[in-house]
């Protein structure tokens, strides 16, 4: 089975972002990590996900995934398949995992999941690189 571990990280409760992830298929693991323009947190961490799936469909590995989140909201949101306040990102994630042969997820603690999250960290600082240049 697949796993893919996502993460976001902002400035702030609304600021520059990025997004961490990392996916571990068959002992072998891609890292990915990718700025965001300005946004909260929890809107960061539905990209991380977005992203994490698109990749994977991308990469034509879409049989068997097991997807953590150290966000619960987002974890929420999966298995409600709602969200109050973030419908629009539901709207968008639920035809993505619709493509997945079998998709689980499962909330982690932040300590089990260090590597999206060094990941989203340097996602982060190439928003800030980015923001900085004139």
């Amino acid at each position: 089975m697949i796993r893919l571990y996502t993460d976001a990280a902002t400035k702030g409760n609304f600021g520059l972002g990025g997004i961490g992830i990392l996916v571990v298929d068959n002992g072998h693991t891609d890292q990915l990590h990718y700025p965001l323009p300005p946004s909260s947190n929890h809107a960061a961490e539905f990209e991380a996900v977005l992203a994490g799936l698109s990749y994977l469909i991308e990469t034509g590995r879409t049989t068997s995934v097991i997807l953590y989140s150290d966000s619960q909201l987002v974890i929420d949101a999966l298995t409600k398949r709602y969200a109050k306040h973030y419908a629009d990102y539901v709207t968008k994630l639920l035809p993505l995992v619709d493509q997945f042969d079998l998709l689980l997820w499962q909330w982690v603690p932040d300590r089990q999941n260090r590597g999206a999250h060094t990941l989203a960290q340097q996602g982060l600082r190439v928003a800030e690189q980015q923001a900085a240049r004139p």
